[in-house]
């Protein structure tokens, strides 16, 4: 059995009225390698 060691659900964030992460769940597990990919501005330093 893979162990979580980080469960989010629903995080959602704005700065003004830009909202920069919109219900956003995501389960990492224990011995997997995870990155995140997107353009500039799609909320990967915001999420991370």
């Amino acid at each position: 059995m893979e162990n979580i060691i980080l469960q989010t659900h629903g995080i959602s964030v704005k700065y003004g009225n830009f909202l920069a992460l919109d219900d956003v769940s995501i389960i990492l597990k224990n011995k997997h390698i995870y990155g995140f990919i997107g353009e500039n501005g799609a909320g990967k330093t915001t999420l991370g």
